[in-house]
C-alpha cells in the first residue's frame, strides 16, 4: 500500500517482549497456585499432637494441647507383670520433669492378656489411688491392629513399631514427631536419659529466647 508520498507504509510489528507477556504471566501464576498448595500439603502433614482422643473421663480432647512439650506415650494395663515397676517410675518420671515441659500419657489397653479389663473410671481410681499417678490419662482403647486409634496408627507407621504387650514407650518431641521407641522390657529408668535430654532441649531454648 503506498502513502499519500507515493512510499510503501509499514505496519508496526508486534513487540516480542509483549508477545511473551499473556502466557509468562499465566505461567508465574500457576506456579504460584502450585507453591500455595505445596505449602499447605505441608502444613496438614499430621503429627502426634494434630490428633483428638478421649480422656479417661470420655471428655474429647485435643492432644494440640501437649504441642511445645516432650510426651511419653504408654499403653498401660493394671494386671500386668509390669505394672508395678512401670506405674512407679512412670509417676517419678512425671514428678521429676512435668508438667510443663512434659507429660506421660497413658492410654489403658485390654489387647494383650486381657490385663486391663475394668472401666475407665476403676482404671483410673486404681492408678491415682496405688500409685499417685497424676499424668493425663486416656479412655481404654486398642493400640494396634486394624482397629487402633489413629493417634497410635501414626506412632506405629512413623516407628515401624507396633506394640506387641503391655507398656510400650514412644517418646515423642515438642513438635508432634516419634523419636524413640522401647519395648515393655526396657524399664523407665533406662530411657530417662533419652527424656531428660528433650526436656533440657526445651529449656535452654526457652531461656536464649529470653
Amino acid at each position: 500500500m503506498l502513502d499519500p508520498e507515493g512510499s510503501v507504509e509499514h505496519q508496526p510489528s508486534p513487540s516480542f517482549p509483549k508477545v511473551l507477556l499473556i502466557p509468562l504471566a499465566m505461567l508465574l501464576a500457576i506456579a504460584a497456585l502450585l507453591l500455595l498448595a505445596f505449602s499447605a500439603t505441608r502444613q496438614k502433614e499430621p503429627d502426634f499432637y494434630t490428633f483428638k482422643v478421649v480422656n479417661i473421663r470420655g471428655k474429647l480432647v485435643s492432644l494440640e494441647k501437649y504441642r511445645g512439650s516432650v510426651s511419653l506415650v504408654v499403653n498401660v494395663a493394671s494386671e500386668c507383670g509390669y505394672t508395678d515397676s512401670h506405674y512407679k517410675a512412670l509417676q517419678q518420671l512425671q514428678r521429676d520433669l512435668g508438667p510443663y515441659h512434659f507429660n506421660v500419657l497413658a492410654f489403658p489397653c485390654n489387647q494383650f492378656g486381657q490385663q486391663e479389663p475394668d472401666s475407665n473410671r476403676e482404671i483410673e481410681s486404681f492408678a491415682r489411688k496405688t500409685y499417685g499417678a497424676s499424668f493425663p490419662m486416656f479412655s481404654k482403647i486398642t493400640v494396634s491392629g486394624a482397629a487402633a486409634i489413629p493417634a497410635y496408627k501414626y506412632l506405629i507407621d512413623s516407628t515401624g513399631e507396633e506394640p506387641t504387650w503391655n507398656f510400650w514407650k514412644y517418646l515423642v518431641d515438642p513438635n508432634g514427631k516419634v523419636v524413640k521407641v522401647w519395648d515393655s522390657t526396657v524399664s523407665v529408668e533406662e530411657i530417662r536419659p533419652h527424656v531428660t535430654e528433650l526436656v533440657r532441649k526445651i529449656i535452654l531454648k526457652k531461656k536464649d529466647e529470653l
